[in-house]
C-alpha cells in the first residue's frame, strides 16, 4: 500500500485541529498526518500532542513545532523534506480550517495513483468558480490572480494559487526544494510551475472550497506583492 502523508501547517487553529485530524484519519486508505505548528500561542500544538499515542505505540500523527511565524512556504518545504526522509509515496498539502474537504484527499490521490498525474491540484476554478461563503472581493482577487499567473507563465492550470495539492514522491525528489524562492502566497505558484517546467503531468480535480467557519483567516494583502513580481521572475528562470 502507498504511504500517504497529509501536511497541515497551523497557526492558532485550536478550534479546528482536533476535528481535522480525526476527519483525515476516518478516511479509508491509511492517511498519515504531519502538523507543522509555528508557535501558536493558543495551544494548537498542545492539542496535537494530547492525541499522539505514547512512545510505546506507533503513531500515524506527527508534529513539528517551530518558533514563530516562519511562513507557509517554509512550513511545507520542511514537511516535504520530512516526508521524503520517512519514505512517503504521496504527499498532500491541506489547510486546517476545513476550507478543503478532507474527503477530496481520496480524489487527489486517485488522480495520481490511477489517473496518471504526477501532481494533482484541488481546483476552485477549473469548472467555473466553486467557492462558498467568501466575500465577492476576495473571490475576484483570487480568480484574477490565477488568471494573471496563467497569462504570464503560459501554464494551463486554472487554479495556480491552490493550496490543496497531492505530489507524487518523484516530483519532490526531482525538484530542488532548497531553490524555491517564494515563501508566501507565491509558493503555491512556484511549486506548480517548477513541476510543469520539469515535465511532470499536472491534473486539476474540481473541488468546492468553503470559507472557514471557526477561527480567523491568516491571509493578508501584503503577500500578493511577492507573488506579482515573483511570477514575472519565474517566467525568465532557467530550469
Amino acid at each position: 500500500m502507498d504511504k500517504k502523508l497529509v501536511i497541515i501547517p497551523t497557526y492558532n487553529e485550536k478550534e479546528n485541529i482536533a476535528d481535522i485530524i480525526q476527519a483525515v484519519f476516518s478516511l479509508p486508505g491509511d492517511f498519515h498526518v504531519l502538523v507543522i505548528d509555528d508557535g501558536s500561542p493558543d495551544g494548537t500544538a498542545d492539542i496535537v500532542r494530547s492525541v499522539i499515542p505514547g512512545p510505546d505505540r506507533e503513531s500515524n500523527l506527527h508534529l513539528i513545532e517551530r518558533s514563530g511565524k516562519l511562513g507557509l512556504g517554509t512550513a511545507y518545504l520542511t514537511g516535504f523534506k520530512w516526508a521524503l526522509e520517512h519514505g512517503y509515496d504521496y504527499v498532500f498539502e491541506m489547510d486546517a480550517d476545513f476550507s478543503h474537504d478532507p474527503k477530496d484527499l481520496l480524489r487527489l490521490y486517485e488522480a495520481c495513483s490511477d489517473g496518471g498525474a504526477d501532481l494533482a491540484v484541488g481546483s476552485r476554478y477549473c469548472n467555473g468558480v466553486s467557492v462558498v461563503d467568501w466575500p465577492m472581493s476576495r473571490i475576484v482577487m483570487s480568480y484574477f490572480a490565477s488568471t494573471y499567473v496563467r497569462g504570464v507563465l503560459q501554464m494551463k492550470v486554472y487554479d495556480t494559487t491552490a493550496g490543496f495539492v497531492c505530489y507524487s514522491r518523484k516530483v519532490l525528489e526531482t525538484m530542488n526544494l532548497d531553490g524555491v524562492k517564494m515563501k508566501g502566497y507565491g509558493f503555491q505558484i512556484e511549486m506548480k510551475y517548477t513541476a510543469w517546467k520539469l515535465g511532470f503531468k499536472l491534473k486539476e480535480v474540481p473541488i468546492i472550497f468553503t470559507n472557514r467557519q471557526k477561527g480567523t483567516s491568516k491571509m493578508s494583502g501584503g503577500i500578493f506583492g511577492e507573488a506579482f513580481w515573483g511570477v514575472i521572475a519565474l517566467r525568465f528562470r532557467r530550469f
